[in-house]
């Protein structure tokens, strides 16, 4: 055979042989193993390769196909195993240059888009080259080979292809540059480098990056490239353009190209002739066609930003500055805008200005941290080069004003941040364009206008020149401009500035602001208000600065100096006398016909002046008693006979009336601040001794009747807008926000002072600026704002509302209100009719309804009983025709007004309007819903009203509804409606919504039969009624099983009930009869209610339960009706037989098929909490009823191997089977109570089965977490005796297991945490309560080497806290509860310590990018490692040898990282602990022995140690006895 495959060759050069059998041939050889071809695979590879050649050098016809397969055979070789193993074994395969010279012209080729066939092939073939060091070497060795190839990849990609293409192209990138810069870092000639660089990879790399940094190509979706191959890419290109271009020889050629510096070197002679490096780089980067014109001026940009960083980090010390200010301004001559006022180019767009004040914005940021600019030595030595170089770039920002551009704001802070005599000659144009002038709405944009304007005040306020910037503030408001186009001068973000500026203002810096502001208002403002909208406009502005100042400078009191004081008392002498007076004069002298804006514009400056000064006098009157309050003084008494104070003093009480009289006219600032004025003149009122007068009274009340009723109208129209808090932005627009924010922050001062009729005004307008829907959540790039609906909102749910009785009561009569018109709009008959039948529905005050109680509590005349008069009257009105229909829409508009009804705190309503909401809610949950209304809607509002009817009955007052009804009264209406409702609910009987709609139902009835035990109310006659009531609704069930049409969803609705009652007179009865006090007539009803539930319970299970998946309902009946009927037989052994045949004669056969269905459904149940929880219970019971169990299997077997299938299923997640282990526990627990010993012997038999290491080896992991589960459920329940004797003798087998499969499980990529983890929950358990069982030291030291193989790195966030955790568990349990073994293994006890400590720190460390939302895991676990130090520390006599080398071990890796400081601080808590061990040889040990580095670290953490900690522990020393 060998001698017929050797001519292959042959066949392979032959002419005659075709194409696709030279291929079949080739592909044969390389393949079979009976080819014996001398040097086959070299053979194989040169005829692949010679084929290539002669085609692609025009010597041979190929077809393409042909070509590509060529390309695919080499390929094939280049990746099989063969040929590695091959290379490994030391052979040597011959690539042959001219195979790579093919390569780089198929991917030049590629990137000028001349063809794109085979390429993938090619890709390939590069990839299988270049991933192989035997082979690669063809390009290492060659480098103009791997340089081209490098370029023209780079040109290929950026040429933005797509498709599967992309992950392959980037991967041969990545291989080629990592190539690339090995062999970079290897070259000797610099000048060689530099020139590869710069001439074929400077630009294809930069164009490459640009888009990587983009996101180019990293969206999700097929062929699309990693996030992390991006990233390692594009710092692969940066270490390419560092190596390259600026390498240590380099330096002193920049010095000499920018320095004008000679060249002081001899030894660097082969640099001489490469002369100015900078002007190639910039040459190169603005060369023209490298790529797209759309693309080129983002490209330059990001590229001046990258090339300055990489300059700074390869050539920055101290020293070095000039240099490095000099390649910034040659690089910031590559960007566009540098050459706006040179060239005078048409202005850029908006993307264009963000790109490149982005990068202007990095490059003044690098100048600011590495401290390139220091102003002394610039001015001294350079001449001031730098700060004329920023002047130029402060005025091109300034004159070309962009700030709707973040980056525009935050390039002027960094200006400002290097020195503020840059901006200053500017100052003036900057305050105009950056804030008086600006235009700013984006959010991300305030921001940033905010920053620099915090940053121009902190300047001026350290230089203490803050009235000199006033007064340039000044100067531009009061400059001309047209006042209508600019926005209000203090929103939010300058104010919040202004404030935070003004309170480290000291007082006298304060008034001189104050008074400047005063003279400029005076001189310039004030004579040439008349009819000019411009100068009012100004006013305005000014009196909002003027508001600001006052309002948030910091407060004089009696320690303030009174020459201070004095002045303060003369500013506000002035500012009311020169001031406001002056603008309220004008106010009421003029007589304009019509209303015009300027006059609007100088009431609202007026009166935030009048307002604000009120408001500052009486601040200063209260805190400081040297000032003299102005109102006082200037009170006119002849005008005013009454002694209580005035709005404004000077100002009479008629003048006042005319001003009312005209701001009414609009909604506006003026308005507003009359409001703030007369809210300041009732705190003062209410600050004198006689508020209590007759006289101050009526004034309270007519003030605050005006402040409410000064904005009635405009809340009327419910306004959408949104308020920043500031006055300065109150508007016709804000107004009623402003408003309504007023009223509802003073609510606690106007309640008392308001009538009725404004308290229900007040109740009806909170009630119509409620959010009637989910309030949507601020985004974190949208400013915080307030509204109408927050307002309303804020105060439904403050803790004060329901003190506030007036507006809690009348708020309640609203909503009471707002129902009612609802079920009106939706009555069917006469209004008068529905009087009658209703008449809660239609009183006006709660009161009258409490007034029933009284009637109803007597006996009337003629044996009717009055109590019983209005639930008869419901159950008539369900029998026949409830008389109110609501459609979709209306039910809508009420499940709103049931949600604000939710928020309220029912259980602590009154009796009054308890009595009256339960009657609102049961008439409510008993109307007709008509066909609109879907079952959806139609369930949640019925769920609503009986989830709040459940939440009234359980406050204060529920025993006042019983006053007026029976519960069986209740029970019936509710039934007879829910009944009525069922039969026309369009809904399935499995449907999630019916079935949760059934537990409310329940829920709420058991709650009304627990009250009647509570209470003790009747029980005879009220169950008997109950009772009675079912028997009839179960005897209509019964008698339609044949009827075809049956209410299915109606004999749950009986079931639910029947369960219920059994479910609360089980109980009741059982307890009683203990005592031998249960009433005969109980147990009877008892009894019968079993024995009805029973009869239903199979109805259903007749129907088809059986044949579908049980619902939790139908499963809890069951458990209720087993518990009852096992419940009212003894459970004497006497007695067995007796209660056999009552069981077999009532429901054992029924109990043994929902047995048997439950076991074969469990898997099943496992992710429905609920069901889960109720089959465990019927389990549980059935499995304590051994008359029940089937003769001929073991039910114990049975039900461990089910509970077995639920925890193997693999379809079961592993977070549902950590929330039923508990339940399974529970019955698990009972199974071992009464299980046999063989029982046992087979349950541990199972578990060791299951940790079996086998299992893991063939991935079944679902039986070792099983075995696993079933063992911590195991050690929850109580052993005693035999069992615990067999547990315990296993638990070395166990433990042994553990460790093989925790092995296994950690050898795993990626590791298998979902194993791990319980492994290490079970080993912490076994150690904890093997305390005094587990006898050979061995098996606790396994522990040690299972911690030992968990990984703790690589991890994510939440995985690391579990991991961490557990571990700590395990390491707790061994320290605690096994001391002895710890002691002789405390080696290894540290090695896992330190092993939780190291990963501590290195979670914990300050990372380069990323946000500290990560940091609470770290946090906690770096207690933890606190805690574990401080239980070391407790057992001194056993560690204090170890404690220096635990110290040792801190500090040598505390000092790799920079961690987080509050990570550090509870380290270092910890720490010191084992400090207090170390003694003086101890620590002079440490400082001579550590590493100098690590030895400073000490240093510092000792010198803290004995500050902080030791200082503090020696102190508490001093108070111990």
């Amino acid at each position: 055979m060998a001698a017929v495959y050797s001519g292959i060759s042959f066949k392979l050069k032959s002419k005659t042989t075709s194409w696709e059998d030279k291929l079949k041939l080739a592909h044969f050889a390389w393949i079979s193993h009976q080819c014996v071809l001398p040097n086959k695979e070299q053979v194989l590879l040169d005829w692949a390769r010679q084929s290539l050649i002669a085609f692609y050098k025009k010597k041979l016809e190929l077809k393409e196909d042909i070509v590509e397969r060529l390309w695919i055979y080499i390929d094939n070789i280049l990746h099989s195993k063969k040929l590695q193993d091959l290379l490994k074994n030391g052979k040597t395969i011959n690539l042959q240059i001219s195979l790579v010279k093919i390569i780089n012209e198929r991917i030049a080729e590629f990137s000028l888009l001349e063809s794109q066939r085979s390429m993938c092939a090619v890709l390939s073939c590069c990839q299988g080259i270049l991933s192989t060091p035997a082979l690669a070497v063809i390009y290492t060795a060659r480098q103009e080979l791997i340089v081209v190839l490098l370029s023209q990849l780079c040109w290929l990609a950026c040429r933005q292809p797509e498709g599967a293409m992309v992950a392959q192209l980037f991967e041969v990138i990545h291989l080629a540059l990592g190539h690339y810069l090995s062999i970079q870092q290897q070259q000797v000639n610099p000048r060689r480098a530099f020139g590869e660089m710069t001439g074929h990879l400077l630009q294809p790399c930069l164009v490459l990056r640009h888009l990587l940094s983009g996101g180019m190509w990293t969206q999700a979706g097929q062929g699309q490239l990693r996030q992390g191959l991006s990233r390692e890419i594009r710092s692969q290109i940066e270490a390419l353009l560092q190596g390259g271009a600026f390498q240590p020889e380099l330096l002193s050629s920049y010095k000499e190209e920018l320095l004008d510096q000679q060249q002081g070197d001899t030894k660097i002679g082969t640099m001489k002739n490469l002369l100015a490096p900078m002007d190639t780089l910039i040459a190169r980067l603005l060369d023209v066609g490298y790529c797209e014109p759309s693309l080129r001026s983002a490209v330059i940009a990001n590229s001046v930003a990258l090339l300055y960083k990489l300059f700074l980090d390869s050539y920055f010390k101290d020293g070095n500055q000039l240099l490095c200010f000099r390649v910034l301004s040659r690089l910031f001559g590559c960007l566009r805008i540098s050459h706006l006022q040179e060239e005078q180019i048409k202005a850029l767009a908006t993307s264009d200005w963000t790109t490149e004040l982005l990068v202007v914005e990095q490059l003044l940021n690098s100048v600011a941290s590495n401290n390139i600019y220091n102003i002394a030595a610039d001015r001294i030595r350079h001449e001031e080069a730098q700060f004329h170089f920023y002047r130029r770039l402060a005025e091109l920002l300034i004159n070309h004003s962009q700030a709707s551009v973040p980056a525009w704001f935050r390039c002027l802070k960094a200006l400002m941040s290097l020195n503020h005599l840059i901006l200053e000659p500017d100052l003036d144009d900057l305050l105009a364009s950056a804030w008086i002038d600006a235009e700013v709405t984006d959010f991300r944009t305030k921001k940033a206008q905010e920053a620099l304007l915090h940053t121009l005040f902190q300047t001026y306020v350290k230089l203490r020149q803050v009235p000199r910037l006033f007064e340039e503030i000044l100067g531009v408001i009061c400059r001309p401009a047209a006042e209508e186009l600019r926005q209000p001068v203090l929103a939010s973000g300058p104010s919040r500035v202004l404030c935070e500026c003004l309170l480290e203002l000291p007082p006298g810096q304060i008034l001189d602001t104050w008074s400047l502001l005063l003279e400029k208002f005076q001189s310039l403002v004030l004579p040439y208000l008349q009819g000019d909208v411009d100068m009012a406009l100004k006013s305005l502005s000014l009196s909002s600065l003027l508001h600001c100042i006052m309002f948030n400078m910091r407060s004089l009191d009696s320690s303030t100096p009174l020459p201070i004081i004095r002045r303060m008392q003369c500013t506000m002498e002035r500012m009311l006398r020169e001031l406001v007076r002056p603008l309220l004069d004008l106010l009421l002298d003029l007589q304009v016909p019509e209303l015009e804006l300027w006059l609007q514009k100088v009431s609202d400056s007026a009166l935030l002046l009048s307002y604000t000064w009120a408001q500052v006098d009486a601040m200063l009157s209260i805190n400081c008693s040297q000032y003299h309050s102005l109102s006082v003084a200037l009170t006119d008494v002849a005008t005013e006979i009454s002694n209580l104070p005035l709005l404004l003093p000077g100002v009479e009480t008629h003048q006042w009336k005319k001003i009312e009289k005209f701001t009414a006219q609009f909604d506006s600032l003026g308005r507003y601040c009359l409001e703030q004025l007369y809210l300041q003149k009732m705190k003062r009122t209410l600050m004198q001794t006689n508020f209590q007068s007759e006289e101050a009274l009526r004034t309270l009340r007519c003030d605050a009747a005006y402040i409410l009723d000064s904005g009635r109208e405009s809340l009327n129209q419910r306004t959408r807008a949104s308020w920043d808090a500031q006055v300065g932005t109150v508007s016709a627009l804000t107004y009623p926000v402003a408003h309504w924010h007023l009223i509802v922050s003073n609510l606690t001062i106007l309640i008392s002072y308001l009538c009725p009729d404004d308290v229900r005004s007040l109740a009806s307008v909170l009630l119509r600026t409620l959010p009637m829907s989910k309030a949507q959540e601020v985004s974190a790039d949208e400013e915080p704002s307030i509204t109408l609906e927050k307002i309303s909102n804020s105060i439904l749910h403050s803790p004060l509302f329901p003190e506030m009785q007036s507006l809690h009561s009348a708020f309640l009569m609203c909503l009471t209100e707002g129902c009612t018109s609802i079920l009106c709009s939706g009555a069917q008959c006469d209004p008068s009719l529905l009087n009658q039948q209703l008449p809660w529905l239609f009183e006006k005050d709660h009161m009258m309804v409490a007034l029933w109680e009284n009637r109803f509590a007597k006996v009337g005349p003629e044996g009717v009983e009055p109590k019983g008069e209005i639930a008869q009257n419901l159950l008539s009105l369900v029998k026949s025709d409830f008389p109110i229909q609501l459609e979709g829409e209306q039910l809508e508009s009420i499940l709103g007004l049931l949600e604000v009804i939710s928020t309220l705190q029912l259980d602590s309503l009154l009796t009054p309007y308890h009595v009256h909401y339960f009657l609102l809610l049961l008439s409510m949950a008993m109307i007709k819903l008509g066909s609109s209304c879907s079952s959806s809607l139609t369930l949640k509002f019925l769920m609503t009203c009986y989830r709040l009817l459940g939440y009234l009955q359980r406050g204060k007052s529920a025993r006042s509804v019983l006053k007026i009804m029976y519960v069986s009264d209740i029970f019936e209406i509710i039934l007879t409606s829910l009944f009525k409702a069922s039969s026309r609910l369009p809904v399935n009987m499995d449907d999630p919504s019916w079935l949760e709609f059934l537990q409310v139902i329940g829920a709420f009835l058991e709650q009304l039969m627990q009250m009647l035990i509570q209470m003790k109310l009747s029980l005879v006659l009220n169950f008997g009624k109950i009772s009675r009531f079912l028997h009839k609704l179960y005897t209509e069930a019964i008698a339609g099983k044949q009827v075809e049409n049956q209410n299915c969803r109606g004999q749950q609705l009986i079931l639910v009930s029947l369960t219920k009652l059994c479910q609360v007179l089980g109980p009741f009865v059982k307890e009683r009869k203990q005592h031998h006090e249960a009433p005969e007539a109980l147990c009877e009803l008892l009894q019968k209610a079993v024995l009805h539930t029973g009869a239903v319970l199979q109805l259903c299970w007749a129907q088809g339960a059986q044949d579908h998946h049980l619902p939790s309902i139908f499963i809890s009946s069951a458990s209720t009706l087993l518990e009852a009927d096992v419940g009212q037989h003894p459970r004497h052994r006497t007695e067995t037989s007796q209660m056999t045949d009552e069981m077999t004669c009532s429901h054992t056969t029924f109990y043994q098929s929902v047995y048997s269905q439950l076991l074969s459904e469990l898997p099943a149940f496992a992710e429905d909490s609920q069901c889960f929880q109720a089959a465990m219970r019927f389990l549980t019971l059935f499995f304590l009823t051994p008359e029940l169990h089937p003769k001929k299997d073991s039910v114990f077997t049975s039900m461990f191997h089910s509970m077995r299938k639920v925890l193997a299923d693999p379809t079961i997640p592993v977070q549902v089977i950590q929330d039923i282990e508990p339940h399974l526990g529970a019955l698990f627990t009972q199974m071992l109570e009464v299980g046999t010993t063989e029982d046992f012997r087979m349950v541990m038999q199972c578990i060791l089965q299951g940790l079996d290491v086998s299992n893991m080896w063939k991935a079944d992991l679902q039986a070792v977490l099983s075995a696993v589960t079933l063992t911590k459920v195991l050690l929850s329940s109580p052993l005693s005796g035999e069992k615990a004797r067999l547990f315990w003798s296993a638990c070395p087998q166990i433990v042994t297991a553990l460790t093989l499969q925790n092995r296994e499980a950690c050898q795993e990529q990626p590791v298998l945490l979902a194993v791990v983890g319980p492994i290490l929950d079970l080993l912490a358990a076994l150690l904890r309560q093997g305390e005094e069982t587990i006898s050979n030291p061995h098996h606790v030291s396994l522990a040690f080497s299972i911690l030992l193989t968990v990984p703790l790195d690589h991890l994510k966030p939440p995985e690391y806290g579990r991991i961490f955790l557990r571990v700590h568990n395990v390491l707790f349990s061994i320290l605690q509860c096994h001391p002895k073994v710890m002691l002789k293994a405390i080696p290894s006890f540290l090695n896992c310590f330190n092993r939780l400590l190291f990963s501590v720190m290195h979670e914990g460390r300050q990372k380069d990018k990323g946000g500290t939302d990560d940091l609470s895991v770290v946090l906690e676990c770096a207690r933890l490692v606190q805690r574990m130090y401080s239980h070391i520390a407790a057992r001194a006599e056993e560690f204090t040898v170890f404690s220096p080398f635990m110290v040792a071990h801190y500090v040598t890796e505390v000092q790799k990282v920079t961690l987080y400081p509050t990570v550090k601080g509870l380290l270092q808590e910890g720490i010191y602990l084992i400090l207090d061990l170390c003694i003086e040889p101890d620590v002079q040990f440490l400082r001579v022995s550590l590493q100098p580095g690590v030895r400073d670290i000490f240093k510092e953490l000792y010198n803290d140690y004995v500050k902080y900690h030791k200082a503090k522990h020696e102190g508490e020393k001093r108070y111990t006895a």
